[in-house]
């Protein structure tokens, strides 16, 4: 298959009761097809017709979820349609191959950790130093590779996120806020460049990609064609690209778009999306 389609999941394909978004009357609501059930309870969706297209573009193209969940948490979504060879977890630091691993790759990202940013250690300390339990709920580490903090959103100061982007940059980080969750993720761990491996390995002509928040714009750069939903970090910034395209919609209904153009692009691959 020449075409190999990256995407973001979570508020990008696929989305939690609440960010569908859902802007009509609920008699004229779409059909949703539950993807995810966590602790017994239905946890994130997506539209039937989203669902439709992705198992047809499954079968033409070289499909391949990028997420920042961990392998377990990415281990709880059925999408539907063929399952994918490749998937890739905890923001590039896993590449999976037939639900495995890879263990060179584990090493190759391993190598760029040592020798272009500061610890996780580091990082984490100055996270539980500077937050503040009044707005903060959790904090975690995730495969060992970065860390992210749950917070009350409507208690966190304003400024806060932006200094800790400033400290973290100094150090060789990324600082990314979404929803409840803010991420402090090293800068040599990125999606695109897990995506450029596997582009690699399948010798894909053209690379299409999607996504919502900034731990997904250099996927976007890195890749031949990309969208970006009207909701979302990159949204709320202003961010573009001259390849990428700004959609209009929001929610659940941006998923079924995004998937719509990834279908027209895999069909005519020599075309300008």
């Amino acid at each position: 298959m020449s075409t190999l389609v990256a995407s973001d999941l979570d508020r990008t394909l696929i989305y939690s009761a609440a960010a569908l978004d859902l802007a009509m009357p609920d008699a004229e609501a779409p059909r949703l097809l539950c993807v995810e059930v966590y602790e017994r309870k239905p946890l994130s969706y997506m539209t039937e017709t989203a669902a439709g297209l992705l198992a047809t573009l499954a079968d033409t193209a070289t499909f391949v979820p990028t997420t920042t969940r961990t392998r377990e948490q990415y281990g709880r979504i059925h999408l539907p349609g063929r399952a994918p060879r490749f998937a890739i977890c905890a923001n590039g630091g896993h590449l999976l191959v037939d639900g495995e691993s890879d263990r060179d790759w584990q090493r190759t990202v391993a190598a760029r950790l040592t020798a272009e940013c500061a610890t996780l250690d580091e990082v984490r300390a100055h996270l539980l130093h500077s937050a503040d339990p009044a707005w903060l709920l959790k904090e975690r580490v995730a495969e060992d590779l970065f860390a992210y903090l749950v917070v009350e959103r409507s208690l966190l100061p304003q400024t806060w996120v932006k200094e800790l982007a400033e400290w973290a940059d100094a150090r060789g980080w990324t600082v990314s806020l979404q929803g409840r969750k803010i991420y402090a993720v090293p800068k040599p761990l990125t999606k695109g460049a897990a995506v450029a491996e596997v582009a690699r390995r399948t010798g894909a002509a053209q690379t299409l990609a999607a996504g919502d928040s900034l731990l997904d714009a250099d996927l976007l750069l890195a890749a031949d064609h990309g969208w970006r939903p009207g909701h979302g970090e990159l949204a709320s910034s202003g961010w573009d690209a001259e390849h990428v395209t700004a959609l209009s919609e929001h929610g659940v209904a941006a998923g079924e778009e995004i998937l719509r153009a990834f279908t027209r692009a895999a069909a005519a691959p020599d075309r300008s999306c």
